[in-house]
C-alpha cells in the first residue's frame, strides 16, 4: 500500500505545479501574446507604428546605406540597361527625357522596366529616393 501511495504523490505534485502555473498567468500577459506583429499603413493616414519601427531600425539610414543595400545590385553594373552610379551623362539623358529629377523620381517610385516600385526599397521615404538619385546620378 505505501508504495502506491507513492506513485499517487508524484504525479498529483506535477499537477499542482501545473495548477499554480496556470493560474499565474494573467489577462495582460495573455494579450501581449495575442497582440499582432505588423501593422497596415495605408498611404496618406498617420500610420502610429512607423516611430517605433524606426526606432527598432536604427533611427535614420544615410544616403550611402540605402544605395549600398538596395541600388548598388542594378546601378553599380548597369543591370539591364540601368543607368550606372556616377554615370551623369546617362542619368541625364533619362532626366531629360522623364522630366527632370522629379520625373526620375516618380518613375522609381511606380517602377520602371525591370525595376519594382521603389526599387528593393519598400520601405524608404520619397525623400530618401531623391537623395540616392541624386547622390548616385550626381544631377
Amino acid at each position: 500500500m505505501n508504495l502506491m501511495k507513492k506513485m499517487l504523490v508524484a504525479p498529483a505534485a506535477v499537477l499542482a505545479l501545473w495548477a499554480v502555473t496556470a493560474q499565474a498567468t494573467t489577462d495582460e500577459a495573455i494579450a501581449e501574446r495575442l497582440k499582432p506583429v505588423g501593422e497596415v499603413c495605408i498611404m496618406g493616414e498617420e500610420c502610429k507604428g512607423v516611430g517605433a519601427v524606426a526606432v527598432a531600425a536604427g533611427g535614420a539610414r544615410s544616403t550611402d546605406d540605402i544605395i549600398a543595400k538596395h541600388c548598388n545590385a542594378c546601378h553599380g553594373a548597369g543591370v539591364l540597361g540601368a543607368p550606372k552610379i556616377g554615370d551623369t551623362a546617362a542619368w541625364k539623358e533619362r532626366a531629360d527625357h522623364q522630366g527632370g529629377l522629379d520625373g526620375i523620381l516618380a518613375k522609381a517610385i511606380s517602377g520602371i522596366n525591370a525595376m519594382p516600385p521603389k526599387g528593393t526599397c519598400a520601405d524608404c521615404s520619397d525623400d530618401e529616393l531623391r537623395d540616392a538619385i541624386k547622390k548616385m546620378s550626381g544631377l
